[in-house]
């Protein structure tokens, strides 16, 4: 059976039209991990990864709104933050779907700080958006503080951080232990807390990992046979949204690096599932799998969602 690190996507926690209360976010989640249980089920061995995106966002919100009555709050704290409370709620979520499949398998989340080099080439150029709308007279004001800013489609002002290659796992060690225990890992949340480091120690920045590629990295450094990257499509398509649009059972690598060059996969959606899907094949991985977090096992199966391999 098949070691796996699954990425689940922003669905399996908050579904569209939503508005995100903890309870829809605990729903949601104990339904996803109820697929995840089919894979321990089957046998398989498998590490949980997943995006925070709007959930970093509440943080900032709430702190926006307490401007003035609580101290501020590094970016790189909120993620942490955010990696506590959803490792919670994916670790309590799976415990209990697991009881219910009748499986005593152990889950352990993990706060995970992921290296990045301080001089990555992101740091110079941000272009992730963060929190929440600001308008002029205050996006001027964050500006002053350094913060850098951009107008996003008319909807207001907002934050933008640089978005920089995770190169290492602070805590690998640790989950490699976990793993080769048996324990299901919940790790690299949100990309994981970015840090640098200087003269020899850890030092968190404001700075936004993308977790598609943070998940890519987790997998190669465990040995992980498959990485699943789980989101709202049930195939990666060509031509997306249009008349012509195709879907792809499966990608070699080359037709990846061919449809990356076109423009097939924006940077800001289905890119960086391609591209962590390539770097994790071409340096060992069995396959990597886009698919919806119901079809896991009909993916793994080949009978679902898209697969890359070599």
């Amino acid at each position: 059976m098949s070691l796996i690190v699954a990425a689940l996507g922003g669905n399996a926690i908050i579904k569209p039209g939503q508005k995100g209360t903890i309870r829809e976010q605990f729903d949601n989640t104990f339904e996803s991990m109820g697929y995840i249980a089919h894979l321990v089920r089957a046998g398989h061995r498998v590490v949980l990864t997943h995006g925070n995106g709007p959930q970093v966002g509440f943080i900032m919100i709430q702190a926006e709104a307490a401007r003035g009555k609580v101290p501020y709050v590094p970016l790189n704290v909120d993620v942490a933050q955010s990696q506590g409370s959803m490792g919670y709620m994916i670790a309590q979520s799976l415990m209990n779907q697991l009881k219910d499949h009748y499986l005593d398998t152990k889950v352990a989340s993990v706060v995970t700080q992921v290296l990045v080099d301080p001089h990555d080439p992101a740091f110079e150029h941000p272009t992730k958006p963060v929190g929440p709308f600001y308008e002029k007279a205050y996006m001027e004001e964050l500006e002053r503080c350094s913060h850098a800013m951009v107008e996003d489609s008319g909807r207001g002002w907002r934050r933008v951080v640089p978005s920089p290659v995770p190169v290492d796992i602070v805590e690998m060690e640790v989950i490699k232990e976990l793993v080769q225990d048996g324990v299901i890992v919940v790790a690299c949340g949100g990309g994981g807390v970015p840090v640098v480091e200087e003269d020899g120690d850890l030092k968190g920045v404001d700075a936004v990992i993308d977790k598609d590629m943070a998940s890519s990295l987790l997998a190669r450094e465990i040995g992980a046979d498959v990485v699943m990257f789980l989101t709202t499509v049930d195939k990666v398509c060509l031509n997306y949204n249009t008349s012509e649009q195709v879907e792809l059972d499966r990608m070699t690598v080359e037709d990846a690096r061919r449809y990356l060059a076109e423009g097939q996969f924006p940077p800001g959606s289905m890119g960086p599932k391609i591209q962590a899907a390539v770097e994790f094949v071409e340096q060992g991985g069995e396959r990597a799998v886009v698919c919806k977090p119901e079809d896991v096992i009909e993916a793994l199966e080949g009978r679902g969602g898209t697969v890359v391999e070599k």
